[in-house]
């Protein structure tokens, strides 16, 4: 994993880029989704626990989406409770709408015995749920949109992103901060203001915008197990 800096020469791709590199290491070189995922979870991981080194009980509260970007969340879960850090998963959305390798981590942790919470972002409390899921946590994990996301959040999710804000504690985002433009770096509403973003392959062609840098925080470039050419 390496730290990006704007002086140093790296390798940028765009949303579109990044699904056809997804795309020719499944279809082409033929490692399985479910690999993918498992390497990136486990690199952001690695990076939340080394932020708790420290911490003589640590916490942290995962925020998951029903996507991809949801299933590395549960990746993360399961390596941090290997290493003794506890862990409250928040799956933010219809547990009905996830599918495939997120569906298939996501099992996992039950199978394990990992209680997890259930967030409808339309609930009309959701500051109060959100502080109540993560009181005890030293770092949240934004794990709710990936960078997929276009158009503009609808506004119970720009509510839960406020929310996960408010609670000022250092975030760390997967992949993407959630509500940030992939490609423009633009806000989609409201955007998570992490302190640390682990990418995946590259950096994402909008972190390059001068309005990017205040949401993402620190950025690391992470393999997922094959580099991009």
């Amino acid at each position: 994993m390496e730290k990006f800096s704007p002086d140093k020469k790296c390798k940028v791709m765009t949303r579109d880029e990044v699904r056809a590199f997804d795309a020719w290491a499944i279809n082409t070189l033929g490692i399985p989704g479910v690999v993918l995922m498992e390497n990136a979870g486990r690199s952001c991981a690695e990076l939340v626990a080394d932020k708790l080194k420290d911490a003589a009980e640590p916490e942290v509260c995962i925020f998951c989406g029903t996507g991809n970007n949801g299933g590395d969340g549960y990746v993360i879960t399961r390596h941090l409770i290997n290493r003794g850090v506890k862990v409250t998963v928040v799956v933010c959305g219809d547990l009905g709408k996830i599918r495939g390798d997120a569906k298939i981590n996501l099992d996992i942790l039950e199978q394990m015995g990992q209680s997890i919470e259930l967030l409808s972002p339309a609930e009309s409390d959701i500051p109060g749920k959100v502080e109540h899921f993560n009181a005890g946590s030293n770092i949240i994990v934004d794990g709710i949109f990936g960078t997929g996301l276009k158009g503009q959040l609808r506004d119970e999710y720009n509510r839960l992103i406020e929310s996960i804000n408010a609670c000022n504690k250092p975030v760390l985002a997967v992949d993407i901060p959630s509500g940030l433009d992939c490609d423009s770096g633009e806000p989609l509403g409201a955007v998570i203001r992490a302190k640390w973003t682990v990418t995946f392959v590259a950096v994402k062609k909008g972190f390059l915008s001068k309005k990017a840098a205040q949401y993402t925080g620190e950025i690391f470039v992470a393999s997922i197990g094959i580099a991009a050419r």
